[in-house]
């Protein structure tokens, strides 16, 4: 059941991350920023992996409290590439602040790694205890 609200909740918020005209008028401070995230879970540990291309490993910040995992990371700027008279033919490639949340529970904190190469961030955070297999036998009395 957590895995389908979160999975509600990250639709809905991929939703408005596309309304890349409503979100571009607010300016660098609020972008059309996607992290575009997939999350996978086994009886172990949750795993985590976002695309953050273009990013320098210092200005990504990754917190875990109250079974929330939080990913933050700003970039100040673009290199734009452009033609011989500077003119920028098109840009979508967003700066500035970009965070996202994911509801991960029952994470043994001291445990969590995460990595970042090429672009992409992993982050693995291990269970505190194994859960029980989903199928359960129940006894008609």
């Amino acid at each position: 059941m957590a895995n389908n609200l979160m999975n509600r909740r990250n639709d809905m918020f991929d939703m408005f991350n596309n309304m890349d005209r409503w979100f571009n008028n607010w300016g660098p401070d609020f972008p059309a920023a996607n992290m575009k995230t997939d999350v996978s879970e086994s009886q172990k540990a949750y795993d985590v992996v976002i695309d953050l291309p273009d990013m320098n490993k210092k200005d990504i910040s990754i917190t875990y409290d109250n079974d929330i995992l939080t990913v933050s990371a700003h970039r100040n700027s673009l290199n734009h590439a452009s033609d011989k008279d500077g003119n920028l033919i098109m840009n979508e490639r967003s700066y500035g602040r970009f965070s996202r949340q994911y509801r991960l529970p029952d994470v043994d904190r001291q445990q969590i790694s995460a990595k970042y190469e090429d672009g992409t961030l992993k982050i693995n955070l291990p269970k505190t205890h194994d859960l029980p297999n989903n199928d359960t036998k129940i006894q008609i009395d």
